[in-house]
């Protein structure tokens, strides 16, 4: 895993959510919607910790622990207030029975045992605890025009002209990532123990069109390209 992509490009990271507001403010509001009585909550691969600020800010949700692979991005992390450890989601060890609720944001793409990841948080869950897995679905409007983008690697290709989003992910992240379906994750969710699994979706829009208006999240997960998944340990 090449985590030094995104130390190289940890100041890009947060201007291109800042940019594309729309996006980035659906994809918050997903990820509250996940999180009502979430009590004591660890972030895996919290990046920035521009999504923490965000709930912190708008929405009265504190987390304040994380887990992060890239030394720059947990830096800025800090800076905004989160207590993070420099590690990966399969390396670090996130403690026994400490937590309500494990956040996965955005990162399982970048994981290599994703599975591994979901042990670790069961264990570190206290009864009654959920784990939240949030990612782009492979099967999804915008796991599809990325992994295409990928097999030409570029934005600039005349397969992607007119489908582009108007301002597409840096390519070079794309590289690193290794999108799973749904099903996929769902079925190793349920392989580590955790039960009654529910779904939630947003970017249901044409990714170059999904820049035009906030969503408001929605049950599911048949078309959004932003879908969550909860579940729980008993």
């Amino acid at each position: 895993m090449g985590y030094r992509s995104f130390d190289s490009y940890a100041q890009e990271y947060d201007a291109w959510f800042i940019e594309n507001s729309n996006v980035l403010e659906s994809e918050v509001r997903l990820v509250a919607s996940c999180l009502d009585d979430a009590g004591d909550v660890l972030s895996i691969g919290c990046g920035s910790g521009l999504f923490e600020k965000i709930l912190a800010d708008d929405y009265g949700i504190i987390i304040s622990k994380g887990i992060e692979p890239s030394a720059a991005m947990a830096e800025i992390a800090a800076s905004r207030g989160m207590e993070v450890m420099i590690a990966t989601g399969e390396e670090a060890d996130y403690g026994i029975e400490e937590f309500d609720t494990v956040l996965f944001n955005g990162c399982p793409c970048y994981m290599q045992d994703l599975g591994l990841a979901l042990r670790k948080a069961y264990a570190s869950l206290r009864k009654g605890g959920k784990v939240v897995v949030i990612d782009v679905p492979k099967e999804s409007p915008y796991g599809l025009i990325y992994n295409l983008a990928l097999s030409v690697g570029t934005w600039d290709h005349p397969l992607l002209e007119g489908c582009v989003p108007l301002m597409p992910y840096p390519i070079e992240l794309v590289r690193q990532a290794n999108w799973r379906t749904t099903a996929d994750k769902a079925e190793l969710i349920r392989q580590v123990g955790f039960e009654n699994l529910t779904f939630s979706q947003t970017l249901t829009a044409s990714p170059c069109y999904s820049h035009l208006m906030v969503e408001e999240p929605c049950e599911g997960y048949d078309r959004g390209s932003y879908v969550a998944i909860t579940a729980y340990k008993h």
